[in-house]
């Protein structure tokens, strides 16, 4: 297992395309590593859910902790790959959301009460799961990073550019703390003659 950069917006990789993983690829050693990094990777991240592009991955993968799915919280992740929404409610909710790619941002989404999603699981069997409530709206968001669809999507023009912003300063800030941290680790500055 490793710990993965998470991609963050702006970056473009998060509307990268998503690919199919083959079928006769779905239990391989390169899948089962793939959803034990972003496992590491969501958990690390106090994460409900990540989705393989945030990990600049193209397979159409993604991983939802166990709690929200309704387990308890010892349950492994679920793990959804080649998911399809077969069914969504007319009933709807507004709720904000936030997201691993937008740290600090949350925005109100409107997402159907229920859901219903197959997807092969780890094993290479095609399972449906009958979601409700924060467990079909997980699924509901990370199955649009798989579409290449965000959260800054369902906002207007002005607070689009405002998360845009925001989250440009929170790169940059980050950026600036990693250089001084690696300046103190090396003694800082040039090196001197002896």
């Amino acid at each position: 297992m490793a710990l993965r950069r998470i991609v963050r917006y702006p970056e473009p990789e998060l509307r990268q395309p998503t690919v199919a993983v083959p079928e006769a690829e779905v239990t391989s050693a390169a899948i089962r590593e793939l959803v034990a990094d972003m496992t590491e990777t969501m958990y690390a991240q106090n994460g409900a859910g990540l989705a393989a592009v945030q990990i600049n991955r193209p397979e159409r993968v993604f991983v939802i902790d166990g709690h929200i799915a309704g387990g308890t919280e010892q349950d492994p992740p679920l793990v959804f790959i080649n998911p399809t929404i077969d069914w969504l409610s007319e009933e709807t909710e507004t709720r904000d959301e936030g997201c691993l790619s937008f740290p600090g941002v949350f925005v109100p989404i409107k997402r159907a009460l229920k859901a219903r999603v197959s997807a092969f699981n780890l094993k290479g069997e095609r399972v449906t799961v009958e979601a409700a409530e924060l467990y079909a709206r997980a699924l509901q968001h990370e199955y649009d990073h798989l579409s290449g669809r965000l959260i800054v999507d369902f906002v207007g023009a002005v607070k689009r550019e405002i998360i845009k912003r925001k989250m440009k300063r929170v790169a940059r800030e980050e950026r600036e703390e990693r250089e001084e941290r690696e300046e103190a680790a090396t003694g800082g500055g040039e090196p001197r003659a002896l």
